[in-house]
């Protein structure tokens, strides 16, 4: 059987060079393409709809673990939480908002002052001009206000497309999804995002492209968390997992973990 199909797509490759391969085959190979993709979409379309049960049967999560208390000290916290952790960003937050509490104070100070109160974390230098920039701009543009357009956000220092998204979502219930390593991570190994997705605005694109709006933020902050704390990098601990049913790496992994 293994040598018929061989010599059979031998003979077809043959004609196609010829110019002879019969219209009824172009046909059938276009109604079989047709099909396939059918099936890998309702595969997709099952998974999302496990995911969203998963979801609604979930107890309802805090938007952020970052501490905060107005809107001007998340988005700070979030512009300090790159590449860094909220457990370490937490712990050096108080002081710099009991020092700086408002836009006004904060782009008064000294780029000395600011760097003594941050200087645990990743990337200090870089973050401390991104924060006196941000404050100075917010000043001079916004009122002091943090501004709840998306591109607004992106004008000021140290606000990507993430932070944006971030910071929109959890002030202003915006439903957008902030792509950070651990939600780009999760969604892949799920299988709500392709692995042929090299970048997190091609993610984002695929879980906007299924998740229903009012699920976008608990989608969010789920993922990031279970990336955060069950999926992780290194070895996920698929045996504390509550969607191991659906997940795309445990059912081809299973018999390896």
């Amino acid at each position: 059987m293994v040598h018929t199909t061989y010599t059979y797509k031998f003979i077809l490759i043959v004609f196609k060079i010829q110019g002879l391969l019969d219209i009824k085959f172009y046909f059938k190979l276009l109604m079989l393409g047709i099909l396939n993709l059918f099936t890998i979409s309702m595969d997709v379309n099952t998974r999302y709809q496990s995911f969203l049960n998963q979801l609604r049967s979930a107890p309802a999560l805090r938007k952020t673990e970052l501490i905060y208390h107005t809107p001007f000290e998340l988005l700070i916290a979030v512009i300090l939480s790159a590449q860094c952790t909220d457990k370490r960003i937490n712990l050096c937050t108080p002081a710099l908002f009991q020092a700086f509490p408002t836009p006004e104070k904060l782009s008064k100070a000294s780029f000395e002052a600011v760097f003594a109160y941050i200087k645990s974390i990743t990337y200090p230098r870089s973050k401390t001009t991104y924060l006196l920039e941000t404050a100075r701009l917010l000043v001079t543009e916004f009122q002091g206000v943090v501004p709840n357009a998306i591109a607004d956000l992106q004008t000021l220092p140290g606000v990507g497309r993430k932070t944006a998204h971030v910071v929109a979502s959890i002030l202003y219930d915006a439903p957008v999804i902030g792509v950070d390593t651990h939600l780009f991570r999760v969604a892949k190994r799920i299988g709500l995002a392709s692995y042929a997705s090299k970048t997190p605005f091609k993610v984002e694109q695929e879980l906007m492209r299924y998740l229903p709006t009012e699920q976008v933020q608990a989608a969010n902050q789920w993922m990031l968390l279970h990336g955060r704390y069950i999926c992780v990098a290194r070895k996920p601990r698929c045996n504390q997992c509550t969607i191991t049913n659906f997940c795309n790496y445990f059912q081809n992994n299973q018999h390896d973990i």
